[in-house]
């Protein structure tokens, strides 16, 4: 048989179509296009300013306490973790995540309630997975975190965004949810503190998601991967409490709380008194999910006791600068004449702004805006409609304060130097 020509050759492998468009949803493949157009990274008198990716891990004012190293350190050395867990994760380390849940959100959650993951990216992919099913559709907030859409889509889950109010403290929009809910919605995830805006939710505004949500027949996803980031006038209350209403499939993780993104451990609780998702298949699901996807580091596990119970002041210093943080920004930006803030944060390390392109000469859109505030003052922002919002943009604030003043001049002066002459 006569060879081929390269080029002529059939072969029976193609890239899945559906994998480029959940990939183009990352935050991740946004803040690519951002970094490539950096202008004069390497210039040590104006050093590039990330306010669009949320990892205060790396700045030294965040750096995690020394005892969660020593957790670490002390179960590497001990040589007893060394070997493969349970699929759901290592008893102690479950255990230990009960007990800090039971204690520290006033719950009762049990050891068998919990179910340990690398990190709330997996989390994420395991509950989706668990609930996809033909002709079934998700609700998801918008503005929201990217990677629900980017897995959604993946495992070929129908979207549906519902609104939040930004003049409400971006509370969900129930209306909007009771017009999108139909007998093929599985699920609602909330994000509580909220990414990107820093909401905080209140015990009636859950407990009226819950009531919707049992109304209608579907359940709750509660992404709490910040949960205890909350520096205003509402307390964080965990979505938890309102199991006995309607199933709830919280999660959770090391990233936030502990700065611990790169450690890759998060958890999923399952809140179910009524046994409802037992009923319908749903725990099988997500055992099955875990059962073959990878789990946390074993010896990250071990360590979870330790950290999950460092000294307090570790919390309350990080609470202090976030607050600081979210004063300093809320006021410089409302400065700024073409930015609009409709809610200083009172959680999370987020505040979403809106842009008036009225103001502005030479800017199309938000994501425009980012590209040329990154090529001309080597700031980063991340662009609304990477969550959902055309027109606005996302800023972390979680960042050095010195950095966070400087990125902020830069912002301001740039603004200026595009405003419309009149």
């Amino acid at each position: 048989m006569e060879e081929e020509e390269e080029g002529s050759m059939k072969w029976n492998f193609k890239g899945d179509e559906i994998m480029k468009k959940a990939s183009s949803w990352t935050i991740r493949t946004i803040l690519k296009t951002l970094i490539a157009n950096l202008k004069g990274a390497d210039d040590p008198t104006r050093p590039v300013i990330q306010l669009a990716h949320g990892d205060p891990s790396v700045f030294p004012s965040f750096r995690p306490s020394k005892v969660l190293e020593d957790g670490l350190i002390e179960a590497v050395q001990s040589a007893k973790f060394n070997c493969y867990g349970p699929s759901n994760g290592i008893p102690q380390a479950r255990r230990a995540v009960a007990e800090y849940l039971s204690k520290n959100q006033q719950l009762e959650v049990s050891v068998d309630d919990v179910h340990l993951t690398a990190g709330g990216r997996h989390a994420i992919d395991v509950l989706l997975t668990a609930l996809a099913h033909p002709g079934a559709n998700i609700l998801l907030p918008k503005p929201g975190y990217p990677f629900y859409e980017a897995r959604a889509t993946f495992s070929r889950l129908e979207i549906r965004h519902y609104d939040l109010l930004g003049e409400q403290a971006w509370e969900v929009d129930l209306h909007h949810v009771e017009t999108l809910a139909d007998k093929s919605t599985v699920a609602i995830v909330i994000t509580n503190p909220g990414n990107p805006c820093g909401n905080v939710y209140t015990y009636e505004h859950l407990q009226k998601i819950a009531e919707t949500a049992r109304k209608h027949g579907f359940l709750v996803i509660a992404d709490e991967a910040y949960a205890n980031l909350d520096f205003g006038s509402t307390p964080f209350v965990s979505m938890q409490h309102f199991g006995s209403i309607v199933p709830v499939l919280s999660l959770g993780s090391l990233s936030k709380r502990w700065m611990l993104p790169g450690w890759r451990v998060g958890w999923i609780v399952i809140t179910d008194p009524n046994g409802i998702l037992q009923k319908y298949g749903i725990l099988d699901s997500i055992k099955s999910c875990l059962d073959i996807s990878p789990d946390p580091a074993t010896c990250i596990q071990a360590a979870i006791p330790k950290i999950l119970n460092i000294p307090e002041d570790f919390y309350s210093r990080t609470l202090h600068l976030l607050r600081e943080a979210v004063d300093i920004s809320y006021d410089r930006l409302r400065e700024i004449p073409c930015f609009t803030c409709p809610y200083k944060p009172g959680g999370g390390m987020f505040i979403m702004v809106k842009l008036n392109l009225s103001l502005l000469e030479g800017i199309i859109d938000d994501m425009d805006f980012c590209l040329k505030l990154a090529g001309e003052e080597s700031v980063t922002l991340l662009p609304g409609v990477a969550m959902g919002l055309k027109n606005w943009l996302r800023l972390t604030f979680a960042v050095e304060l010195s950095s966070l003043q400087d990125g902020l001049q830069r912002i301001r002066a740039f603004c200026l130097r595009h405003e419309k002459k009149l």
